[in-house]
């Protein structure tokens, strides 16, 4: 898919064939990425704003993938 500087976004296909603990740590290093751009950018510190979205619909994308696989995120 893409790459946003520092953060690589896997496609749909590479997510579908990752393991539940794979997903589980994609799952958490996306969300603090997601945490801490947010921050950045309530500081002002942040030019590309637009990770925050293709972020936000990752999480949302690798949540989706794990509840098809019947595995519980949390």
């Amino acid at each position: 898919m893409k790459e946003i500087n520092w953060i690589k976004i896997l496609d749909t296909e590479k997510l579908n064939t990752l393991s539940e603990v794979d997903l589980k740590k994609e799952l958490t290093s996306s969300q603090k990425s997601y945490f801490s751009i947010k921050m950045k950018k309530q500081l002002g510190e942040v030019k590309q704003t637009h990770t925050i979205k293709f972020l936000r619909r990752y999480i949302a994308r690798i949540k989706t993938i794990a509840s098809a696989k019947g595995i519980n995120l949390g």
